[in-house]
C-alpha cells in the first residue's frame, strides 16, 4: 500500500523536528561547553589504602577509591580540560588518628598521586600533601620537589592537621614550610579554615597573623586560598571574617596580596540561599574576579560533582562577563 500525501508529509515534518532537535541539543552542549571553566583548580583522588581509613563503620557504605581515569570522565562530562589533583597524604599525618609510620604511609600516598597523574600528564599536574608540624614535614615537601608530578606545589590543610594560629610554635613550623615552598618555587594552595572539630580559633584575628607573619616567607610563588577561606560550607561567619583580612589588603593594594588567589570549592550549592548567593558575589568582586579559580573538591562525601558544582556555582548572582572571567582564569602553575 502506498502511504498517502498526507502520511508523507507528517513523516516529513516528524523527520524536520528531529534533526532540530539533534541540532539544538548540540548547540546546547557546545555553549555549556565553552561556558565551562577551563581548570578545576581543586581535586583529589584516594588511593585504596587512603578510601580504607576514611571508611565510615559499618553499614555505611565504604568510600570507594578515586583514580585519575574516573577524574579525568568527570572532567570531560563537565567540558573542563584540566585540574590541579592535591594530594591528601596529609590525612595520613592527622593528630586525630593513631596511625604506625605515618610518614612511611605520606610519602606512599604522595608517591601514588604522583603515578595517577603520571597517566594523564596533558590534563593534570599534582600537589605534594603533607602535614606541615610533622617533623618530616620539610624532608617531604624537599623529596616531592624532585618528583616531576608533585613538583608544582604543595597543599596544606590546617584543619585537618590541627594548626592553632595562636601556637607561636606552629606559626614558626608553618613560616619554614612557606619559605622552603618558595626556595623550590612551590606553589601552595592552603585551607586556612582552622579545626572546627577541634574548636580552634578562627577568624579575623588568625587570618591577620597569617598574612603578616606567614605569607611573607612565599613572596615568590602564587598561594593559593581554598574555600574562600572557610572550610567548603556555604556559610561560615568566621570564614567571612578571615576573608575580610584578604579583601582590606587587595583594596590597599598590599604588595602582599599580589599573588594571591581564591578558590570557590564548596562555596556555592543548590541549596544556598539567595541572601547567602549575594553575600558570596559581593565578596568574589571585592576580592577581584581575575582572582577567583573554580574549583570542586573530591567526588566523595556528598560533594558535587564537577558539571553540577560549575551548575551550583552558575546560580549566583553575576554577570555572564563575571562568569566568563572566572571560567577562563587559570592559576599561574597551569599557564
Amino acid at each position: 500500500m502506498e502511504p498517502s500525501d498526507r502520511a508523507l508529509r507528517q513523516g516529513a515534518r516528524l523527520s524536520r523536528a528531529f534533526v532540530v532537535a539533534l541540532l539544538v541539543a548540540a548547540a546546547l552542549e557546545r555553549a555549556a561547553a565553552q561556558s565551562a571553566p577551563r581548570a578545576d583548580h581543586h581535586q583529589h583522588l584516594f588511593s585504596p589504602a587512603l578510601a580504607a581509613l576514611i571508611s565510615p563503620p559499618p553499614p555505611a557504605a565504604p568510600t570507594t577509591p578515586i583514580d585519575a581515569a574516573q577524574l579525568v570522565s568527570l572532567l570531560d562530562a563537565a567540558g573542563i580540560r584540566r585540574a590541579a589533583v592535591l594530594s591528601v597524604a596529609y590525612i595520613w599525618g592527622s593528630p586525630a588518628r593513631a596511625i604506625e609510620n605515618d610518614r612511611e604511609k605520606v610519602r606512599a600516598e604522595n608517591d601514588w598521586t604522583a603515578a595517577e597523574v603520571a597517566r594523564y600528564r596533558d590534563r593534570l599536574v599534582g600537589f605534594c600533601g603533607v602535614n606541615p608540624l610533622k617533623d618530616y614535614a620539610l624532608d617531604e615537601i624537599a623529596r616531592c620537589a624532585g618528583i616531576r608530578e608533585l613538583r608544582t606545589g604543595l597543599k596544606l590543610h590546617i584543619g585537618n592537621s590541627v594548626v592553632n594560629y595562636r601556637d607561636p610554635r606552629h606559626v614558626e613550623r608553618l613560616r619554614a614550610v612557606f619559605r622552603l615552598a618558595n626556595r623550590q618555587r612551590m606553589a601552595i594552595v592552603i585551607h586556612m579554615r582552622a579545626s572546627i572539630s577541634q574548636k580552634l580559633p578562627y577568624g579575623r584575628d588568625e587570618a591577620q597573623i597569617f598574612f603578616d607573619q606567614i605569607l611573607p616567607e612565599a613572596p615568590d610563588v602564587s598561594v593559593q586560598i581554598a574555600h574562600l577561606a572557610g572550610g567548603g560550607a556555604p556559610a561560615d561567619p568566621a570564614a567571612d571574617a578571615a576573608l575580610d583580612v584578604f579583601i582590606d589588603a587587595i583594596a590597599k593594594k598590599h604588595p602582599l596580596a599580589r599573588r594571591l588567589y581564591f578558590d570557590v570549592t564548596g562555596v556555592a550549592q543548590p541549596t544556598t540561599s539567595a541572601e547567602r548567593r549575594d553575600v558570596i558575589a559581593r565578596q568574589l568582586r571585592q576580592l577581584g574576579l581575575d582572582r577567583i579559580l573554580y574549583g570542586t573538591d573530591a567526588p566523595a562525601g556528598g560533594n558535587l560533582l564537577p558539571r553540577e558544582g560549575w551548575a551550583a556555582f552558575r546560580q549566583l548572582p553575576l554577570t555572564e562577563d563575571e562568569f566568563r572571567t572566572i571560567a577562563g582564569n587559570l592559576a599561574p602553575y597551569l599557564r
